[in-house]
Formats: C-alpha cells, structure tokens, sequence
C-alpha cells in the first residue's frame, strides 16, 4: 500500500464519547469557556482536574498509533444540552457548549487522517441532534451519504478494502448489576451477526457502542480470528442523575478513551485508556 493509501486507509481508528461538554462535571480546557454574554468560565475544582487527563490520554494516543495516522470517531454526546431539569451546566445557550465542544476537539481533528462524528442520545445534543450536526459541520466531519456530517452510525474498514468492518454507534442497553455488565454488550454483537446473515450482508468483525460511560470489550471466536464488541469509557464525572441510578450510584466514573487497531499478524485488537474518579474521602 503507498504512503497516499496508508493515509487514505489508515488501520487504527481513535474513539472518544461522551464529553458532555457545557457541563460543570466534564471538560473544559484551563483557558475556560467564553460565554455569549461576554463572561469568561474558568473551571476549578473537580472539573479542573480532568483536562490533564485529556492531555494524558492524548500522549498515550501518540504512543499506541506509533506515528501511523489514525481516524478520529466521536462516537455521541459531545455536549450536555439543557436536560431533565439539571442545574450543572455551565450555560443553557447551546450555542455556548457547542463553542466549547468545537474548542475542545478542533486540536484532535486536525491530527486525525478522517474525522467521523456519530449522533448520541437527543436528550443532550437536540431532536435529529441538531446541536451536535453543527458541531459535526464547523469540525469538518465527513458527511454520509444524505450529506449528513453527524450521522447516527457509521462503518469504516480499517486498513482499506479487504481490512475488517467496524459498525460504530452511540446507544447500547445498561443495567443495574456488574454482575450482567458484558450481557446487553455481548447480545449487541450477536445480533449484528443474525442481522447481516438474515439479509446476506458481510457482518462486522468489531461493533464499537458508548453512552453507558463504562469501558467495557467482549471477545467471541469466529472462523477466522475473533470478533469484539467494545464499550468506551467517558469524559463526565458522576452528576447527580447517576447518583440516583442502579449500577451507576455506587460505581467510580470511567474517564478515559478507546483505540482499536489492525495488524496483519496481530489481527484486530482494541485498547483502552481507562482512568478513574477516586471515590469520597473516608471521615
């Protein structure tokens, strides 16, 4: 493959979610955020304490891909939106978070060979999420066939033609035990199979979901190697919905993102940077 195609066809592809951006749990850069009335937000605190793992993870990033370009999948809910009545967000002018979510990406996607951005949950970026399709646009995320810049999935061959399909899509089911965590993860991935045999379509070998902000892979044997489903961690500390919530209220946020590569002797593999939020200090 020439340099052109590696660049065209790259075999490893970069996945964050759930960035929520615009909420006062998840990030915002040191700079701070310039709000339409003019006021300049500056995040202390807990919230302070997340952008150097942003940094961190990016320099792992650099590590992993090795220098060989990479493609950058935003797989939903790149900003929090005005939702169930929450008071955490740092302004309910969506104008303003979506500002914030392009300030906070703008520097990754143009290191990124292709930029992909996956529509999440509306409840957060708009109905037929219009916040986050403009978010999507001013980044310059490659449109789908309806011209659409955040769609709500995507497949992508890694490597080019004859490389492994990826299905990529913002929604997977939760539940309130760790005991049945892998379940909905591992019946996702089943279904895309029973899905592509019922209409004679090639299956994928690795589906990526997110919106459930824990990190989680699942692992079967096929006929050639393995297939995988993988699960990404997030970029938003608890809020006070998850307090509330089974499974969620007494586990530690996951902060972190995902890499899935190919290798023609290693074959398909995912890797994740997962960092945690320390839980409340003992009295």
């Amino acid at each position: 493959m020439s340099r052109k195609e590696a660049r065209q066809y790259p075999k490893q592809v970069v996945v964050v979610s759930d960035l929520h951006a615009g909420c006062q749990m998840a990030l915002c850069p040191p700079s701070g955020a310039r709000l339409d009335s003019g006021s300049l937000y500056v995040p202390k605190g807990p919230q302070a304490s997340l952008w150097p793992v942003w940094e961190e993870f990016w320099r792992w990033v650099e590590q992993v891909t090795e220098g060989q370009p990479y493609d950058l999948v935003v797989n939903g809910d790149a900003l929090d939106g005005v939702h169930h009545g929450a008071t955490t967000q740092i302004s309910h002018n969506l104008a303003d978070q979506e500002r914030l979510a392009c300030d906070i990406l703008r520097e990754r996607v143009a290191k990124a060979a292709r930029f992909f951005h996956i529509r999440g949950t509306e409840a957060h970026v708009g109905k037929s999420a219009e916040s986050e399709e403009r978010v999507a646009h001013e980044l310059g995320a490659i449109p789908n066939e309806e011209g659409q810049h955040a769609r709500y999935d995507l497949w992508l061959r890694l490597g080019g033609p004859k490389g492994p399909l990826v299905h990529f899509l913002h929604h997977i089911g939760t539940t309130g035990s760790s005991a049945y965590e892998a379940t909905a993860v591992h019946k996702e991935l089943v279904e895309s199979f029973v899905e592509a045999g019922r209409w004679g379509d090639e299956p994928p070998r690795c589906i990526v979901r997110s919106h459930r902000h824990r990190a989680l892979r699942v692992h079967i044997p096929v006929a050639d190697g393995e297939a995988l489903a993988v699960v990404t961690p997030a970029w938003q500390m608890k809020t006070a919905f998850a307090w509330k919530i089974p499974g969620a209220r007494l586990s530690q946020p996951q902060i972190g993102g995902t890499i899935i590569k190919f290798g023609e002797e290693a074959g398909l593999y995912a890797r994740s940077f997962t960092r945690r939020r320390e839980r409340s200090h003992e009295v």
